[in-house]
Formats: C-alpha cells, sequence, structure tokens
C-alpha cells in the first residue's frame, strides 16, 4: 500500500528572516539613527549657546555684584550704582500677581473642566483661551493702559502694572489647571461621589488635590514668564530711575528687567557690566521662586501618595 505523502501546511516565514523586509528595516534603522542624531545635535548646540550666555554674564557681573550693589539705589556713576528699588518693585509686583491670578485661574479652570456643560460656547471659551496665550505682551500692555490706568483712574502704579500682568499670564494659569484637572481619572470623581460627597466637596477634596502638581507646574511657568516681562510694563507707568522703594498706590517704580534694559542701551563698558550684575541678581531671583514652587509641588505629590 503506497503511502500518502503529508499535506500540512508548511510554517509561514518568519518576517525578520525574509529577505524581501530586510531593506525596509535597515532604512528605518538609518533613518531612526539620524533622528536621533540631528536631537542631539540640537540640543548641544542650545546648551553650548546657554552656557556660553551664562559664562558671559558671569565672568562680566561677578566682579560687580556685592552687597553694596544689592542694597544701593541706580546712579549715573557706575561705582555706585544699585538695584534695590528694582528688585523691591519685582516683588512687589510678582506677589500682587500671584495673589490675583492665581485663584482667578483655578476657579476658571475648575468651572470650565467640572460645571460647565459641554456646548459651543464652552469650545469657544477654551479655543480662545488658547489663542489669548499667545498674543504678544505689548498687546496686554495696550489694553492694561486703556483700562486700568484711564478708564478705571488706577494711575501709572503698581497696581496697574501688577493687574496688566495678570491678564498677561492668566490664560497660561487656566489651560495648565485645565490639562491638570481633565488628567485627575474619572474613577477618584466616582468614588468621592459613590462615598456621598457633593460636587464641591468631590472637586474640593479628591480633584484639586490631585491636580496640585499639574497647577503648580503652570504656576511656576506663568510666574517666570511675568517677572521677565519688559515692554507691557513701560506702557503702564514703569520707569527707568528710581532711587526710592516703590508705592504701591503711588506712582514711579521699576523691576529688574527694565533696570536692566536701561543700563546695556548705554555705550559704557561699566554699565554693560553692572547690567550683567544685574541679571545674575535676576537669575537667582527665579531660582529662587522656582525652588519654593518645585518644594509646594514635591509636598503636595508626597501628600497624594500617602
Amino acid at each position: 500500500m503506497t503511502a500518502i505523502p503529508s499535506r500540512a501546511t508548511p510554517p509561514a516565514p518568519v518576517a525578520g528572516t525574509d529577505p524581501r523586509f530586510e531593506p525596509n528595516l535597515a532604512r528605518r534603522k538609518l533613518a531612526g539613527t539620524l533622528f536621533l542624531g540631528l536631537a542631539v545635535f540640537a540640543i548641544g548646540i542650545a546648551l553650548l549657546v546657554l552656557v556660553l550666555l551664562l559664562f558671559d554674564v558671569l565672568t562680566r557681573g561677578l566682579p560687580y555684584l556685592d552687597w553694596d550693589f544689592i542694597t544701593g539705589v541706580p546712579s549715573r556713576r557706575p561705582a555706585n550704582a544699585g538695584i534695590m528699588p528694582a528688585i523691591l518693585g519685582s516683588l512687589y509686583i510678582g506677589v500682587i500677581t500671584a495673589v490675583i491670578t492665581f485663584p482667578v485661574g483655578v476657579a476658571a479652570a475648575v468651572y470650565l473642566e467640572e460645571y460647565a456643560p459641554r456646548s459651543r460656547v464652552t469650545r469657544l471659551l477654551r479655543t480662545n483661551m488658547s489663542n489669548l496665550a499667545g498674543v504678544p505682551s505689548i498687546i496686554y500692555g495696550v489694553f492694561g493702559l486703556a483700562l486700568f490706568v484711564r478708564a478705571l483712574s488706577l494711575g501709572y502704579t503698581l497696581i496697574s502694572g501688577a493687574l496688566t500682568l495678570s491678564l498677561l499670564i492668566l490664560p497660561v494659569v487656566i489651560i495648565a489647571s485645565m490639562e491638570a484637572i481633565r488628567a485627575v481619572p474619572d474613577s477618584q470623581r466616582e468614588g468621592a461621589l459613590a462615598l456621598g460627597a457633593t460636587r464641591w466637596q468631590m472637586v474640593r477634596t479628591a480633584v484639586i488635590p490631585a491636580a496640585a502638581p499639574g497647577i503648580m507646574t503652570g504656576i511656576i511657568l506663568s510666574m517666570a514668564r511675568a517677572i521677565g516681562e519688559t515692554a507691557p510694563l513701560i506702557l503702564v507707568g514703569a520707569v527707568t530711575f528710581v532711587t526710592y522703594p516703590p508705592n504701591p498706590f503711588d506712582g514711579g517704580y521699576t523691576v529688574l528687567p527694565i533696570q536692566i534694559f536701561q543700563w546695556a542701551s548705554r555705550p559704557q563698558e561699566a554699565f554693560q557690566a553692572i547690567a550683567a550684575a544685574a541679571i545674575i541678581v535676576l537669575l537667582v531671583l527665579l531660582l529662587i521662586l522656582n525652588a519654593l514652587a518645585l518644594l509646594v509641588r514635591a509636598r503636595l505629590s508626597r501628600h497624594l501618595q500617602w
């Protein structure tokens, strides 16, 4: 009796061993390697430029950075110039801007994410909020001049400058807070509601604590932008030469970026050097504020984990 040959189906070829796949695989690997090299090169160029700028600022500004420079007042003689009024102006305007902006921004984000209905109006508000975040700062300066200085008769005061900066960074705070609230899992909301919590209790005890690290990230970014702004403040009363501590309700104040711009625009080498020293102070101030915000974020994250 003749044996019938087996008609079992042969195993399918493995994609990695099929010669038809080898050219495409090699090309994809080459493209990935080239992209990785370009990305590393771009990061290297950016870091190199940053290091060179910091080196130039430090070498020119450190010899002029002393306690007399920090506690002194501006002067037409570089050897006697100081930045205390500018430091106080930056701190005052930063604190007032934070007190005005962050409660309003977080409350608006909570309303848009947790209470507002999903309608065309809500979508329009979110779209406009994203557009406002990209508006040039000088536009906010013109708006602040028309609204706070003239319409509300607040004058060229530090309060007008703080309100203008609040409008400038408010879209950033709202957008970052909305993204942080949206990232909270729905299970936390459902769990709070299942335990009998009202909507406000659910938002206050479950959503906001979970979203706090992301909200703090938005606050860090917005405050860094506010403290470094110059153009809006020039339009609402900031001046370049102030020799007395600022008064929030009286005219005549300055901030560090404006003082730096005023010294850097002069042709004398000594003024260029004290401008570099003021840049160092501004960088240290930003690092301190960011470190405090990061510390608060870390504590909130650790408390959430417990």
